[in-house]
């Protein structure tokens, strides 16, 4: 769901390691001229847990039944993924098709390790701006993503209505409804701000709804929104813990009912449907001001096609790519998995059919992606974000300064 990862693992490797593949065969032999001799393509993706192990699967084997091939799949936990890729593109040795996290597709295409899908005859016609954003690199596109998710405003039905609290729309009403929800055993709103990649993740709807930049995290619309958190944990509403919960301790706070509100995002659904006590709904994230629109982050992950000296077996990679992100697939998928189609189209149509993931539906219609402005220089900005999180909920700095201590001014 969100890029944790790549940082560390591609500083640490060297570009050439990369290159390597745009030289080598990929491990296919002599290069084929008729794509009816394709018979295999191998498949690298880190869904190596159940249920999407298996609910990809099926997607996977449909479109290789539609193209007649078979299909040879590896899966690999997700924080090993990045540095599997690493020594694969030294080897010679990537597959057909490559999965990535929707941030990390900037940074290996950037090697030179991906081949563009538009020169295959694929393109991002109709899909939704963050990812187009996300998958493109100069002017070219590497990635397709079948679904994608984002974060929004959970609420527990019966606390707020108990209470006399309407899901709040901006934020003062967000902060007076959080203090009015909190008792004790009870916290108003859970949230994660910890100190890596997620925690700056479920801050950037407040930073970005409120027109805040990552190119300039000193900027006041930034501050105002680490305002938010502080004033949140400050008033009591929001726990302390906060600065070591993860998405999923926040999601174990509201599912128990210690907490009335939570930020977190669709894939926490199938655990909240198992606890059928807790009667919840989705709003889009609240803004600070009347004029604004909600902006919250892309997550997914995207479909793409290494290098390939093998032009027979890298179009029918391609052909698969394109399979997968059909129309039909896309529904599927997404139904299957509390996941959002990725074709603007395809939205309204997908939240009539699944009335719990509207607000996510409408939430995305305006998601950016987190390396959409800044490419590989993402994961630098996202530690200045978590850092500054830290400082300013710790009281080691005001919101106005943590970011500027961050970023080592």
């Amino acid at each position: 769901m969100i890029s944790k990862r790549i940082a560390a693992a591609l500083a640490g490797a060297t570009t050439v390691s990369l290159l390597l593949v745009a030289c080598g065969d990929n491990g296919g032999g002599q290069s084929s001229t008729s794509g009816d001799s394709v018979k295999s393509l191998t498949i690298l993706d880190y869904y190596n847990n159940d249920p999407d192990k298996s609910l990809v699967q099926k997607g996977l084997d449909s479109c290789a039944s539609k193209l007649g091939i078979t299909i040879q799949r590896e899966t690999v936990p997700g924080d090993t993924l990045i540095q599997k890729v690493l020594q694969q593109a030294s080897s010679k040795t990537l597959p057909d098709v490559l999965m990535l996290d929707n941030p990390d597709v900037q940074q290996i295409a950037a090697t030179g390790a991906l081949a563009p899908l538009n020169d295959m005859g694929l393109n991002s016609d109709g899909v939704i701006q963050g990812m187009v954003d996300a998958t493109s690199y100069e002017g070219k596109l590497y990635g397709l993503a079948p679904v994608t998710n984002t974060i929004a405003l959970f609420y527990n039905k019966d606390m707020l209505a108990e209470a006399g609290v309407q899901p709040p729309k901006t934020w003062d009403e967000l902060k007076a409804a959080a203090k009015k929800l909190t008792k004790p055993g009870r916290y108003g709103i859970a949230f994660n701000a910890n100190a890596t990649y997620e925690g700056s993740w479920q801050f950037l709807p407040a930073m970005w709804t409120n027109g805040g930049d990552e190119t300039d995290l000193t900027s006041p619309q930034v501050a105002e929104a680490l305002q938010l958190w502080v004033d949140l944990v400050k008033s009591g509403s929001a726990s302390k813990s906060v600065i070591n919960w993860t998405q999923g301790d926040a999601k174990d706070q509201f599912a128990a009912g210690k907490a009335a509100m939570m930020v977190n995002g669709p894939w926490q659904i199938p655990a909240l449907e198992k606890t059928p006590n807790v009667k919840w709904d989705v709003v889009t994230f609240p803004l600070n001001k009347p004029d604004q629109t909600p902006v919250a982050p892309l997550g997914g992950e995207a479909w793409t096609v290494p290098l390939n000296k093998d032009q027979a077996k890298q179009q029918k990679a391609a052909d698969f790519v394109k399979c997968l992100n059909s129309d039909e697939n896309e529904l599927a998928w997404a139904k299957a998995r509390f996941t959002l189609p990725t074709k603007t189209a395809l939205l309204d149509q997908y939240a009539k059919e699944v009335p719990s993931m509207k607000a996510f539906a409408e939430q995305v219609k305006t998601a950016r992606a987190r390396t959409g402005k800044l490419g590989d220089k993402w994961p630098d900005a996202a530690k200045v974000i978590y850092q500054a999180i830290q400082l300013a909920l710790t009281g080691k700095a005001s919101p106005q300064d943590a970011f500027k201590q961050a970023s080592g001014g």
